[in-house]
This record gives C-alpha cells, sequence and structure tokens, in this order.
C-alpha cells in the first residue's frame, strides 16, 4: 500500500475518525500517504499572498513580525493556513527593523528599558500573540541591553508565552540564551558557535527555526555555509530544529520550500528529523498533510525524502467522510530543490 508510512517517535501518527468511509480510505491509502499537518514556523504574511499555501503544503504557520490587528484578521481566515503571530518585533530605539522599508511603524515597537519592555510585552499579548518576538541585531543598530531583554522575557514567560529572538552578529545567540529565549529565529548564520554553546541551546531545550534558503535563495553563501555547520553540530548535539522558511524575505515559494527541506537534509537531517522539523510541536486539529505518489524507500537519502515532502498538500478530515471524495494526484511543488 503506497501510503504506509511509519512516523517518528514523538510525532502523533494520523487517526482518521469513524466517519470516514473505506473506499476514501483506501484511496488515500493506494494513491499516496497521509501525514500530520506540517508547520512554517517563521513567515510574514503581510508581506506575501498567503492565499495559495494550504494548496501547497502549509497547514499552520507562525508570523514573526507584522501589523497585530492585521495578523489577526488573517488568523480568522478558515481558508489560510491557522496562524499563531508574534505581533511586533521588540527592539531597542532606533534598532532593527525600525529602518527597514519592509517594516511600517506598526511592526515595530521600541523598548528602552525594564518598565516599557513590560508594556510592549502586555501590548502583544492583548492583541493575541501566541509568542513574543524580541531584535538581537547587532550589525544594523542597537538592541535591548541585558536589563531590558531580561524583561521581554521574564515578563513573556509570566503571561505564558515562549520568546522568539533575531539573533544576528558576534555574541547575540548566546546572548539571548543567557537571557533565556526559547526560539531562535534563525538558525546562526553570522558566527560558527562552538560545540560547548550548542551542547548548552541542546540540554536547555532551545528551539532553532531553520530559514536556510533566505541565504541566497539556491545560489550557496558564505552565510549559508555557516548556518549549515551549525545546524549539522547542533541536531547531532540532540538540538531541536523546526522547517521555518522566513516566508516574504526575498524570492521564496509560497508553500512548501524545496530548497529549504534540501538545506535541511544537507545539514545531516534524515527522513525522520525532516518529519520532525515539519510537523513542529502543536500540530493543527482537524488538518492533514497528503503526499501523492509512492513515498521513498527509509533507506533513501534525506535530499530524496526532503523533494518528496515537498509535493505535500493540505486536506481538511471534515471533507474526507464525502464517499466520492477523490485524493489528488500530483501538487505544486514548493520550488527545485
Amino acid at each position: 500500500m503506497t501510503g504506509a508510512l511509519v512516523v517518528p517517535p514523538g510525532v502523533a501518527p494520523v487517526v482518521l475518525p469513524a466517519g470516514v468511509p473505506p473506499e476514501v480510505r483506501r484511496r488515500l491509502g493506494e494513491s499516496g500517504t497521509l501525514l500530520p499537518p506540517f508547520t512554517d514556523t517563521h513567515v510574514h504574511l503581510g508581506l506575501v499572498d498567503p492565499a495559495p499555501l494550504r494548496d501547497r503544503g502549509v497547514a499552520a504557520v507562525h508570523d514573526l513580525g507584522g501589523t497585530p490587528a492585521d495578523v489577526a484578521a488573517l488568523a480568522d481566515d478558515p481558508a489560510l493556513p491557522r496562524v499563531a503571530y508574534a505581533g511586533a518585533f521588540l527592539t531597542a530605539p532606533g534598532g532593527y527593523p525600525s529602518d527597514r522599508p519592509w517594516a511600517p511603524a506598526a511592526w515595530v515597537e521600541e523598548v528602552a528599558d525594564p518598565t516599557s519592555a513590560v508594556a510592549a510585552v502586555d501590548r502583544q499579548v492583548a492583541a493575541g500573540a501566541s509568542f513574543v518576538k524580541v531584535a538581537l541585531h547587532a550589525d544594523a543598530g542597537p538592541t535591548p541591553d541585558d536589563a531590558t531583554l531580561a524583561a521581554v522575557v521574564a515578563r513573556a514567560h509570566a503571561r505564558g508565552r515562549a520568546v522568539v529572538a533575531h539573533a544576528e552578529g558576534a555574541g547575540q545567540g548566546a546572548r539571548a540564551v543567557a537571557a533565556g529565549v526559547d526560539r531562535l529565529a534563525h538558525a546562526p548564520f553570522s558566527e560558527r558557535l562552538d560545540d560547548d554553546l550548542l551542547v548548552a541551546m541542546a540540554a536547555r531545550g532551545t528551539t532553532w527555526l531553520s530559514t536556510l534558503d533566505i541565504h541566497g535563495w539556491g545560489d550557496p553563501t558564505p552565510e549559508l555555509e555557516v548556518a549549515l555547520d551549525n545546524v549539522r553540530r547542533f541536531a547531532a548535539a540532540g538540538g531541536r530544529v523546526r522547517y521555518g522558511t522566513d516566508l516574504g524575505n526575498g524570492p521564496l515559494p509560497v508553500g512548501l520550500n524545496a530548497r529549504e527541506l534540501a538545506a535541511l537534509a544537507a545539514a545531516g537531517l534524515g527522513r525522520r528529523s525532516l518529519l520532525v522539523a515539519l510537523v513542529g510541536d502543536e500540530p493543527p486539529a482537524g488538518l492533514v498533510s497528503f503526499v501523492p505518489g509512492p513515498a521513498p524507500a527509509p533507506a533513501d537519502p534525506g535530499a530524496v525524502h526532503a523533494a518528496w515532502l515537498a509535493r505535500a498538500t493540505v486536506l481538511a478530515v471534515s471533507d474526507l467522510s464525502d464517499p466520492d471524495f477523490v485524493p489528488p494526484t500530483a501538487t505544486p511543488s514548493g520550488g527545485p530543490a
């Protein structure tokens, strides 16, 4: 049967409800593979047309910077992926991305001290944010000082929100982790992190969002090589890597990105690790991923699995109760591998 693919430990297998007719189950199994729904953990919906995302394999997104009210409106659209969001970037006065043309004023909250940091976190939470993002881009301007950064993290955690950091520049990754940041918005690319720091990050459960394809969009750059080396060693140390693209940053495909998956495979993630990275930590209920065509053999290289996974589309479980439902036979690729 085409659809026989065992999911790895830590990823819940797809269990279809009893109301799915036997003929639909048979068609699904004969024409492809059902997998848990996939999440892109780093997007900017305000910079793209998100309409194609579900057809092209993305069931849920984490928006990591935008106008909170605008992103909240997209989160209410049932035709789009499920949306969780951070709201505005929290940054130092004059810090990144306050000077970027793609970042309107509403995208940025400047935090000058611990008091303003606490208030800014509370505003994001009041606007519906599921997590908080702080900008530590030392190569582009000032960053919050240690006391202000600590206040962001402490307040976010007190409000039950994880903290995501854009950490760029020498020492910023280490600084983020020392402050208790939960996720790095990008696999570190501006410096090679030492092994002890990687082991410490892995031990404390710090999550890296991959975003490897932004470094050249298919044309390798020195930053890509640094990021791949960091991911390779971090994953080997047991670190948590999740699929994220930074969608909206340059010519990235709107949908699953085959180049991003291929880069993760090049960093040493095999079949199981790729699937864990795609499914993430809280897959949305009521949706499944469907990959048409035969699944690669377990022994096939990670790059083969990456290209296959990039063909996925999203199905609503509720649609499968129709006895006449026919699975798609082909889906758009998320770009060349």
